[in-house]
Protein backbone atom coordinates (compact mmCIF):
# COMPACT_ATOMS: atom_id res chain seq x y z
CA UNK A 1 0.00 0.00 0.00
CA UNK A 2 1.35 3.31 -0.70
CA UNK A 3 1.65 6.16 1.85
CA UNK A 4 -0.98 8.50 0.11
CA UNK A 5 -3.44 5.40 -0.44
CA UNK A 6 -2.63 4.73 3.31
CA UNK A 7 -3.35 7.75 4.62
CA UNK A 8 -6.30 8.29 2.41
CA UNK A 9 -7.39 4.80 4.11
CA UNK A 10 -6.50 5.90 7.36
CA UNK A 11 -8.91 9.15 7.13
CA UNK A 12 -11.68 7.18 6.07
CA UNK A 13 -11.39 4.90 8.67
CA UNK A 14 -10.97 7.71 11.45
CA UNK A 15 -14.04 9.02 9.67
CA UNK A 16 -16.45 6.11 11.10
CA UNK A 17 -15.17 6.51 14.61
CA UNK A 18 -17.84 9.30 15.48
CA UNK A 19 -16.75 11.81 18.38
CA UNK A 20 -17.65 15.12 20.59
CA UNK A 21 -16.17 18.37 19.54
CA UNK A 22 -14.49 20.42 21.43
CA UNK A 23 -12.66 24.10 20.88
CA UNK A 24 -9.29 24.33 22.50
CA UNK A 25 -8.62 27.91 23.90
CA UNK A 26 -5.68 29.62 24.62
CA UNK A 27 -4.07 33.39 25.53
CA UNK A 28 -1.24 34.15 23.38
CA UNK A 29 1.57 36.22 25.17
CA UNK A 30 0.38 39.48 24.29
CA UNK A 31 -2.86 38.53 25.20
CA UNK A 32 -5.12 37.58 21.86
CA UNK A 33 -7.25 34.60 22.01
CA UNK A 34 -6.15 32.07 19.98
CA UNK A 35 -8.90 29.02 19.77
CA UNK A 36 -9.18 25.89 17.47
CA UNK A 37 -11.54 23.23 17.04
CA UNK A 38 -10.71 19.84 18.01
CA UNK A 39 -11.97 16.15 17.91
CA UNK A 40 -8.82 14.49 19.13
CA UNK A 41 -9.93 14.65 22.50
CA UNK A 42 -9.14 11.91 25.83
CA UNK A 43 -9.81 11.29 28.72
CA UNK A 44 -6.15 9.38 30.22
CA UNK A 45 -6.72 9.28 34.01
CA UNK A 46 -8.70 10.27 37.32
CA UNK A 47 -6.07 10.39 39.47
CA UNK A 48 -4.78 13.40 38.54
CA UNK A 49 -7.13 14.26 36.24
CA UNK A 50 -5.96 14.48 33.08
CA UNK A 51 -7.03 14.63 29.30
CA UNK A 52 -5.15 14.64 25.98
CA UNK A 53 -5.83 16.84 23.18
CA UNK A 54 -3.82 16.40 19.69
CA UNK A 55 -3.39 20.01 18.18
CA UNK A 56 -2.15 20.87 14.74
CA UNK A 57 1.77 21.60 14.75
CA UNK A 58 2.38 25.27 13.50
CA UNK A 59 -1.01 26.18 14.79
CA UNK A 60 -1.21 29.53 17.12
CA UNK A 61 -3.48 27.68 19.42
CA UNK A 62 -0.61 24.95 19.67
CA UNK A 63 1.89 27.66 19.89
CA UNK A 64 -0.13 29.66 22.83
CA UNK A 65 -0.85 26.19 24.76
CA UNK A 66 3.01 26.11 25.04
CA UNK A 67 3.94 29.12 25.83
CA UNK A 68 1.17 29.89 28.50
CA UNK A 69 1.54 26.56 29.09
CA UNK A 70 -2.31 26.59 30.24
CA UNK A 71 -5.48 25.80 28.00
CA UNK A 72 -9.30 25.54 28.49
CA UNK A 73 -11.43 22.68 26.63
CA UNK A 74 -14.60 23.90 25.09
CA UNK A 75 -17.22 21.11 25.17
CA UNK A 76 -19.26 22.15 22.11
CA UNK A 77 -23.15 21.47 22.65
CA UNK A 78 -25.45 20.22 19.42
CA UNK A 79 -26.69 24.10 18.80
CA UNK A 80 -23.08 25.40 18.15
CA UNK A 81 -22.22 23.57 15.02
CA UNK A 82 -21.82 27.45 13.06
CA UNK A 83 -19.23 28.22 15.78
CA UNK A 84 -17.40 24.68 15.41
CA UNK A 85 -17.25 25.46 11.85
CA UNK A 86 -15.80 28.57 12.52
CA UNK A 87 -13.13 27.62 14.88
CA UNK A 88 -11.79 25.03 11.92
CA UNK A 89 -11.74 27.48 9.35
CA UNK A 90 -8.50 29.40 10.59
CA UNK A 91 -10.84 32.51 10.36
CA UNK A 92 -8.78 35.81 11.95
CA UNK A 93 -11.95 37.45 13.21
CA UNK A 94 -13.55 34.07 15.44
CA UNK A 95 -13.21 35.78 18.90
CA UNK A 96 -15.01 39.07 17.14
CA UNK A 97 -18.14 36.52 16.30
CA UNK A 98 -18.47 34.76 19.37
CA UNK A 99 -19.28 35.83 23.21
CA UNK A 100 -16.69 34.54 24.97
CA UNK A 101 -14.78 35.16 28.81
CA UNK A 102 -11.59 35.04 30.03
CA UNK A 103 -11.26 31.50 31.87
CA UNK A 104 -8.20 30.41 34.23
CA UNK A 105 -6.87 28.42 31.39
CA UNK A 106 -8.37 30.22 28.13
CA UNK A 107 -11.22 31.62 26.75
CA UNK A 108 -14.65 29.94 27.63
CA UNK A 109 -17.45 30.13 24.97
CA UNK A 110 -20.59 30.30 27.37
CA UNK A 111 -23.12 30.32 24.46
CA UNK A 112 -21.69 27.35 22.46
CA UNK A 113 -20.03 24.85 25.50
CA UNK A 114 -22.06 22.44 28.04
CA UNK A 115 -18.77 22.41 29.68
CA UNK A 116 -15.85 23.63 30.15
CA UNK A 117 -12.35 23.03 31.53
CA UNK A 118 -9.32 24.47 32.44
CA UNK A 119 -5.85 22.28 32.05
CA UNK A 120 -2.61 23.16 32.99
CA UNK A 121 0.35 21.42 30.71
CA UNK A 122 2.03 18.64 31.79
CA UNK A 123 3.66 17.36 28.61
CA UNK A 124 3.61 17.75 25.23
CA UNK A 125 4.77 15.55 22.55
CA UNK A 126 5.20 16.03 18.69
CA UNK A 127 3.67 13.58 16.74
CA UNK A 128 4.04 13.80 13.14
CA UNK A 129 2.34 17.10 12.21
CA UNK A 130 0.11 17.29 15.18
CA UNK A 131 2.00 17.57 19.09
CA UNK A 132 -0.50 15.52 21.91
CA UNK A 133 -1.02 17.81 24.87
CA UNK A 134 -1.30 16.47 27.75
CA UNK A 135 -3.36 18.95 30.22
CA UNK A 136 -3.71 18.32 33.95
CA UNK A 137 -7.75 19.51 34.96
CA UNK A 138 -7.32 22.44 37.35
CA UNK A 139 -11.08 23.46 37.14
CA UNK A 140 -14.80 22.70 35.45
CA UNK A 141 -17.71 25.04 34.88
CA UNK A 142 -20.71 22.74 33.49
CA UNK A 143 -23.52 24.85 31.81
CA UNK A 144 -26.95 23.49 31.24
CA UNK A 145 -27.33 19.92 30.27
CA UNK A 146 -27.84 19.83 26.58
CA UNK A 147 -26.86 17.06 23.84
CA UNK A 148 -23.04 17.40 22.46
CA UNK A 149 -21.99 18.09 19.10
CA UNK A 150 -20.88 14.94 17.18
CA UNK A 151 -18.43 14.37 14.38
CA UNK A 152 -17.75 11.41 11.83
CA UNK A 153 -17.93 10.75 8.42
CA UNK A 154 -16.93 13.75 7.81
CA UNK A 155 -20.27 15.49 9.32
CA UNK A 156 -21.83 17.04 12.32
CA UNK A 157 -24.65 15.48 13.96
CA UNK A 158 -26.36 15.94 17.05
CA UNK A 159 -26.94 12.75 20.03
CA UNK A 160 -29.98 11.49 19.05
CA UNK A 161 -31.87 11.56 22.40
CA UNK A 162 -32.87 8.17 22.59
CA UNK A 163 -30.98 5.08 21.86
CA UNK A 164 -32.96 1.63 20.62
CA UNK A 165 -32.38 -0.93 23.47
Amino acid sequence: MTTDALRSGFRSFMAGFPTGVAIITAVDADGTPRGMTCSSLCSVTLAPPTLLACLRTGSPTLAAVLRRGVFAVNLVHGEARATAELFASGAQDRFDRVRWRAGTGGPHLPDDAHAVADCAVRRAEPVGDHHVVFGEVLRIAEGDATDPLLYGMRRYARLPTEVAS
